[in-house]
């Protein structure tokens, strides 16, 4: 076609094809290289619209750096061609550039998603594919994805992740992941009809969609409305997630956790994965040597152990043993937070529970644990030890088990959620018991002992704190033991403080402005002190 050439596009075609001769040594994006590509993006003869776009796309297979509007608008021009051979070609080398972040903005900045969204209605199975993929790569960033949304691209990639070719399905759920970070962009993905989509799609047999759509459902599942409209429409959706858990591919079972895991944050999904055999493919996760599925399966099994009617099905599947192993598991705090937080969610409700988790051995390693782990595991632990303590038949066991030595020091934490939850489960455990002697042995030591932790207790401006003290002592008293009796009596701290607290709300002049049947936390904190005084004068 040499005679139907300009010659300024003659001088093109000759200078590009030196240019590509050595183009290990040249720069295509700029000068005259990118001068040679727009002459002949830029002329009327398809030909030369077909080599500039096929050389953008080489180019930029093997070079992605930063580009400027210069080099960008030679291929969005390309973009808008009606031939299929260009458009195939430049949408290629537009997604390959929006591997960068800043090009990344750049396309969209100057109108590329439109064109883009013309060519994923193209019936051309090579158009669909690299547009989708180049949408895919612009939804990465955070900063394009409404734009994404509000741009039309929705329903087009919806309708394509049902593709019959694997490339474009792979893209486009791809792209729907990518859009899946915020709340605005998931409704709107929503409102364009994914989630039977992306459901269906859990079924796919490639593991890449599989991991996208799966991941994509976890996002979408963060929201309650979301649920809710899961929980109304797709009846299979747990079967299919609880299949995935036993995926040959890590990160699809993985991420099937984790979308069990959210749904998990309502109770009819607690009970649904129960119900529908989701607890042995879960332990066998937790039992796993890889971290990312340990953390998403303990996860998932902390949500599902709030539901009460799910406590005794996941202490008989055998999640006790590996729940207690894992409390040592010093590479993740969240793993041992998710861990100990399950196993008090397993004690909350029946004394068999309680018993089963004290005798896998769950209060030895909390003992051995809690004073070196993180504060945020600490409080987790002390509070279960608080659960464990409200049981009659198991207080003299954990006394046995000398718990006070690591709850003494711990009411003294920097951490007052720790402080609280130590002095509630001495508080527990110094209720209706037979022989006080573990207190005893614990007035002075550790860490200023029982006397010192009521003492602070009682002088603390916090009502809770004062409440747990001053009850407390009231347990102790009411336990008749002599020795700590004469503890407490013979302490001029305690005694003063108790003294201070029963005349709260006293006015000068004598007056009482607290009325008898006032249940707030003040009332009864005096109420409680003045029966301690009085106790102490028998």
């Amino acid at each position: 076609y040499e005679p139907l050439l300009l010659e300024n596009e003659r001088e093109a075609v000759a200078d590009l094809l030196t240019y590509l001769e050595n183009r290990a040594d040249t720069n295509f994006f700029e000068g005259d290289p990118l001068r040679a590509l727009s002459t002949l993006a830029y002329s009327d003869n398809v030909d030369l619209q077909r080599s500039a776009a096929l050389a953008f796309a080489e180019i930029t297979e093997k070079d992605v750096r930063e580009v400027d509007r210069e080099t960008m608008e030679p291929i969005m021009y390309l973009l808008q061609s009606h031939d299929v051979e260009v458009q195939r070609a430049a949408s290629a080398a537009l997604g390959n550039l929006a591997v960068n972040t800043e090009n990344k903005l750049l396309i969209v900045q100057m109108g590329g998603l439109e064109p883009l969204i013309r060519q994923m209605l193209s019936p051309n199975v090579e158009v669909q594919c690299n547009a989708v993929g180049c949408i895919t790569n612009l939804a990465t960033h955070d900063e394009n994805k409404s734009k994404i949304a509000k741009s039309g691209a929705l329903v087009p990639l919806t309708r394509l992740a049902r593709s019959k070719d694997m490339r474009v399905q792979r893209n486009a759920t791809g792209a729907l992941l990518n859009m899946t970070h915020s709340d605005e962009n998931r409704q709107q993905l929503v409102n364009a009809g994914a989630i039977p989509v992306l459901v269906s799609l859990l079924n796919s047999p490639d593991t890449d969609v599989q991991y996208y759509c799966t991941t994509a459902l976890s996002n979408i599942a963060v929201d309650a409305m979301n649920r809710k409209k899961l929980a109304s429409s797709e009846t299979r959706l747990v079967q299919s997630l609880i299949g995935l858990m036993d995926s040959t591919s890590l990160k699809v079972q993985c991420q099937a956790a984790l979308a069990l895991r959210n749904l998990a944050s309502d109770e009819k999904y607690q009970l649904e994965i129960v119900r529908s055999r989701g607890l042995p493919p879960l332990l066998r996760l937790l039992q796993s040597s890889f971290l990312p599925l340990i953390l998403s399966s303990v996860a998932c099994i902390r949500n599902i152990s709030i539901h009460p009617l799910n406590e005794s099905p996941i202490i008989d599947a055998g999640f006790l043993s590996p729940l207690i192993q894992l409390l040592a598991y010093e590479e993740n705090e969240e793993i041992q937070c998710h861990a100990i937080s399950t196993l008090r969610n397993l004690a909350a409700s029946s004394e068999r529970n309680k018993r089963a988790i004290v005798d896998a051995g769950a209060v030895e390693r909390v003992r051995e644990l809690v004073l070196s782990v993180p504060i945020s595991v600490q409080s987790e632990m002390t509070a279960c030890v608080a659960v464990l303590a409200l049981s009659d038949e198991l207080k003299p066991r954990l006394l046995k088990l000398n718990i006070c030595q690591v709850l003494l020091p711990l009411t003294n934490s920097s951490s007052v959620e720790v402080q609280g939850n130590s002095a509630a489960a001495i508080g527990n455990l110094s209720s209706k018991v037979q022989d006080y002697t573990p207190f005893v042995k614990v007035w002075e030591q550790p860490a200023g002992g029982l006397h010192g932790y009521l003492q602070r207790f009682l002088d603390s401006t916090d009502k809770t704190f004062q409440h747990i003290a001053i009850w407390t002592i009231v347990q102790f008293l009411e336990g008749r033991d002599s020795q700590l009796f004469t503890n407490i009596k013979s302490s001029n701290t305690i005694v003063s403080a108790i003294n201070r607290l029963a005349e709260y709300g006293v006015t000068p002049d004598g007056e009482e402005p607290l009325d008898d049947d006032d249940d707030s936390d003040e009332g009864e904190i005096v109420a409680l002190a003045r029966k301690t005084l009085a106790m102490l004068q028998r």
